[in-house]
């Protein structure tokens, strides 16, 4: 016989039988219940002059039903500020929060897909103002890429070395100290931005260009580089735009720092670089001047961005690798 939760409709032939005078084995049999099923029902469920209601027993069993249900994670407060903080102000992922918390053993866990089905169904949209949305912090928004055969209408510059000639240990990102360089783009005949990428660590080094001039480039790039240890300058790969022509004088002011061009349309070949660069663009949307932000507010977006835990670091941050040093990022 079924063990199975009673039904309304069950409950309400139960209340037949009842009133026809039926004993509880009986009933039992004529809905394929266990005796015990039916009398535990009955008890539950009747006044205190021993009368049974079927509604009434199928509105307490939906309210013990709410009780046993397993509570959202995100109804405890405390773990959706601590959500809120890491996805709105860190603009971490759902993945990098879920992973980053367990690393670290926090007094809080939840999975990434819980924060997804939390961003999803609205629950953080109440701290956005109007009708904005939280899916909009995700990330999706890819780079706008040239098509195959397209012509390149950026100045031709000379190149030592092509990325085919990089050594290997930066094929391999076990060593610290080979850069992918690129510039990202603000405003149509303003600043720019230099941004380095570590291929090991994947830590981010920038500055802001007042144009977009080979010149400046150079001055920039020797300024940034030059806050990192030697040891930590092997080689640099950019693209072929022009702004890197004067390649040469970086690598001699350097000591001899490599350049290694990548192919011309293929970001690929730079792809930690291009991604980084992504991260960059969800502070620094397109279109903005970049003229007008100091370089304390550039440094808080890089410093955000090197202290966001990747999946291919072990949810470690750059800024732990490069440094070797344990931060509390939580």
């Amino acid at each position: 016989m079924s063990q199975s939760h009673l039904t309304i409709q069950e409950r309400e032939n139960i209340l037949k039988y009842l009133t026809l005078g039926k004993r509880i084995r009986e009933i039992a049999r004529l809905i394929n219940k266990n005796p015990s099923v039916i009398s535990r029902e009955i008890k539950r469920n009747s006044s205190k002059d021993g009368v049974y209601s079927a509604v009434g027993a199928q509105e307490a069993y939906e309210k013990r039903r709410l009780k046993c249900r397993k509570k959202r994670k995100l109804s405890n407060p405390k773990l959706k500020e601590k959500v809120r903080e890491l996805f709105f102000e860190k603009s971490w992922s759902p993945e990098q929060i879920s992973n980053r918390l367990k690393l670290e053993e926090n007094e809080f866990s939840i999975s990434y897909s819980s924060i997804y089905r939390g961003i999803y169904s609205g629950e953080f949209d109440q701290f956005l103002s109007g009708d904005k949305k939280a899916t909009r912090k995700l990330r999706h928004r890819g780079k706008t890429r040239k098509k195959a055969g397209s012509i390149e209408t950026r100045g031709k510059i000379k190149v030592t070395h092509t990325i085919h000639e990089r050594p290997k240990e930066a094929e391999s990102r076990n060593v610290m100290g080979h850069w992918e360089a690129d510039t990202v783009i603000g405003k149509k005949g303003s600043a720019t931005l230099l941004t380095m990428v570590d291929r090991a660590s994947r830590f981010l080094l920038a500055g802001k260009l007042e144009g977009n001039k080979s010149t400046l480039l150079k001055d920039k790039m020797i300024e940034v580089l030059q806050t990192v240890p030697k040891t930590k300058r092997k080689s640099i790969t950019p693209d072929r735009g022009k702004e890197f022509s004067k390649h040469n004088e970086i690598t001699k002011e350097l000591g001899g720092i490599k350049f290694y061009f990548a192919d011309s349309h293929s970001p690929w070949q730079r792809g930690t670089n291009e991604n980084t660069n992504g991260l960059i663009r969800e502070y620094l949307p397109k279109g903005q001047d970049f003229a007008n932000l100091s370089d304390e507010e550039i440094d808080k977006i890089i410093d955000k961005i090197n202290k966001r835990p990747r999946k291919c670091l072990g949810w470690k941050s750059p800024h732990e690798v490069f440094f070797k040093k344990v931060l509390h990022l939580t």
